[in-house]
C-alpha cells in the first residue's frame, strides 16, 4: 500500500475517524489502535514478513529490559550485543547474503577460480532498514545509559512499528518519539490542518515533480549510449529531482499523516539543493540518517578529534557504510565514497561548519558567490547521483564519459520526446517555489494560502492521475 494510492485513501480516513471517535479514551486504546493498523498496513506487502517485524519488537523490548537489569557490566555487555548481533544478523541475511555471495564468486573467477555460490531465494522485507534502525538506536541508548528502557509493550511496539514511518522513514529515535507516544493526545484543529497542507505538498512532490522527472530520466539512462552531453546532463538533473521529489515527499506525508494523530515526527529534509557545500547538503538530506550515523557510528569512532589519519579514516568510514546502508550495490558504495571525498576537504580545512546560517542575498558580491557555491554543489551532487541511479559502475563510469567526449549540446533529447521544455519550466518554477519557502516547515502557508492550495491539487489531479510511476525509490532500502 503506498501513500500515493487509492487503497490508502481509504485506509487514512477510517484510521483518523476510528482513532478521535472510537478509540479516543485513552492513550492506550488509540496506541493499540495504531499498532493493528501499521500491522494491516505493513502486511499489505508481505503477510509472511510480519513475523520479522514482531520478533523484532520482541527482541529490542526484552533485551533492552535485560540491559536495564542486569547488574554487572558482562550481563548487560552480552544482551546489548545479542541483539546488535541479531538485528544486524538479519538485516545482512536478508538484504547482504546473494550480493556477498556473488561478490565472492566474480572474484574467483577473476583469478580463474570456478565459484558456484549458495543463494538465498528471499525478497527483501520493506523497511527492514528503518525498523531495524529504529531498535537498534533504542538497546544502544539503554546500554549506554542515555534513555531508561521502555516497560510498556504497546507503546513500544508502536515506536518500532508506526505506519507513516515504517517502510521509509525518518528514523526516529525512542528519545524523541516515545514521550510522545506515552502522553495522552487531544485533537488540535490547527495542527491538523498543518498536517493535511503538509501531506499534500509531500504528494505534489511525488506525484508531479518526482513521478514525472522519473519518465525522462529513465528513459535517457536506459539509452545513454545514444545520448548527447545535454541529454544526459538533463538525465542526471531529472534524477536529482526526482530522487529529492520522491524521498522528501514521502517524508513530507508521513510528517504531515503524523500530525493528525497528535504527533510530530523529526524532520528529515530541509530544502538540500540549496546547500553552499557538500557538508551543508548532508545536514539538510535525510537528516534522521545523518545524525544517525553521526551519533552512533562516527562520533563513537573518535569523529574528528583524533589525528589526521583519523579524521580521514572516520570520515570515508561514514560515507561508505552509509552508501551500502542504502542498497546491495557496489554503485551505492561509490556513491558514499564520492561525497566522502567531496567532504574531506572541508573537514581538513575545517570549514565543514561554516554554512549554519539561513541564506540571504542581496544586490552584493557576496551573493554572486553563494549562488555560484550552490549551483557548484548541485552540481558536484548530480555527478554522484549518476552512480546512484545506474545499474552498475561501469554503466556510471560511461555515462559521465559520454557527458564528457560527446560534446553536443543541441536539444536532441527535447526534440524527440513531448512535453520536455514543459518539464524543464515546471521544475524551475518548482525551484522557485523552494526557494520563497527555504524557511518554511509546511510550504502551503502564509499569504494566498488558499490559491496555493487550489494549484497544488490542480497539479496533482491533472498529473497524478497519468503518471505511470506510482513507488517510492527508498522502500527497496
Amino acid at each position: 500500500m503506498f501513500f500515493n494510492s487509492f487503497a490508502f485513501a481509504i485506509f487514512l480516513p477510517i484510521v483518523f475517524i476510528l482513532y478521535w471517535f472510537v478509540f479516543n479514551k485513552n492513550k492506550t486504546t488509540q496506541n493499540t489502535l495504531l499498532i493493528i493498523a501499521s500491522y494491516y498496513f505493513y502486511s499489505c506487502w508481505d503477510w509472511r514478513f510480519l513475523f520479522l517485524l514482531v520478533f523484532s519488537t520482541f527482541l529490542d523490548y526484552y533485551t533492552g529490559i535485560r540491559i536495564e537489569k542486569s547488574r554487572k557490566d558482562s550481563g548487560r555487555k552480552f544482551w546489548f550485543w545479542l541483539s546488535i548481533g541479531i538485528n544486524l544478523g538479519f538485516l545482512g541475511m536478508f538484504k547482504y547474503y546473494n550480493f556477498f555471495a556473488n561478490s565472492f564468486a566474480e572474484l574467483m573467477q577473476g583469478f580463474g577460480l570456478k565459484a558456484s555460490p549458495f543463494l538465498l531465494d528471499v525478497v527483501l522485507p520493506v523497511g527492514i532498514s528503518f525498523y531495524t534502525f529504529h531498535g537498534l538506536s533504542y538497546v544502544i541508548d539503554i546500554y549506554y545509559k542515555r534513555i531508561k528502557a521502555e516497560y510498556n509493550f504497546v507503546d513500544y511496539s508502536l515506536f518500532v512499528s508506526y505506519f507513516p514511518l515504517l517502510v521509509a522513514g525518518p528514523i526516529e529515535r525512542a528519545t524523541h518519539l516515545l514521550p510522545e507516544i506515552k502522553e495522552k493526545r487531544s485533537f488540535d484543529y490547527e495542527q491538523a490542518k498543518a498536517g493535511v497542507y503538509q501531506m499534500l505538498w509531500g504528494l505534489f512532490k511525488k506525484v508531479v515533480i518526482a513521478d514525472t522527472c522519473a519518465t525522462y530520466a529513465n528513459a535517457i539512462f536506459d539509452n545513454y549510449h545514444s545520448m548527447n552531453s545535454l541529454s544526459l546532463i538533463l538525465g542526471a538533473v531529472y534524477f536529482a529531482f526526482q530522487i529529492y521529489g520522491d524521498f522528501s515527499g514521502y517524508s513530507d506525508m508521513a510528517l504531515g499523516m503524523s500530525k493528525l494523530f497528535g504527533l510530530e515526527l523529526l524532520r528529515n529534509f530541509n530544502y538540500p539543493y540549496f546547500s553552499r557545500d557538500i557538508a551543508e547538503f548532508w545536514r539538510r538530506w535525510h537528516i534522521s540518517l545523518s545524525s544517525w550515523f553521526r551519533d552512533y557510528l562516527y562520533i563513537p569512532l573518535g569523529g574528528s578529534k583524533g589525528g589526521l589519519w583519523m579524521k580521514i579514516r572516520n570520515t570515508f568510514i561514514i560515507f561508505l557504510v552509509s552508501g551500502f546502508w542504502h542498497g546491495a550495490n557496489w554503485t551505492y558504495v561509490v556513491w558514499g565514497g564520492i561525497n566522502a571525498l567531496y567532504f574531506l576537504p572541508l573537514l581538513l580545512r575545517k570549514s565543514n561548519r561554516n554554512n549554519m546560517d539561513v541564506i540571504v542575498l542581496d544586490r552584493s558580491w557576496e551573493s554572486v558567490k553563494v549562488l555560484a557555491n550552490i549551483l557548484l554543489t548541485f552540481a558536484l551532487s548530480c555527478v554522484a547521483w549518476v552512480f546512484f541511479r545506474a545499474k552498475t559502475i561501469a554503466d556510471a563510469v560511461l555515462y559521465l564519459k559520454q557527458i564528457v567526449t560527446n560534446g553536443h549540446f543541441t536539444s536532441q533529447y527535447l526534440a524527440n520526446e513531448r512535453y520536455n521544455y514543459e518539464l524543464l519550466i515546471m521544475v524551475l518554477l518548482f525551484v522557485v517555489v523552494e526557494w520563497n519557502n527555504r524557511t518554511k516547515e509546511e510550504p502551503i502557508s502564509g499569504k494566498c494560502q488558499t490559491i496555493k492550495l487550489a494549484l497544488c491539487l490542480a497539479a496533482i489531479m491533472v498529473l497524478g492521475t497519468y503518471s505511470d510511476y506510482k513507488e517510492f525509490i527508498y522502500f527497496q532500502f
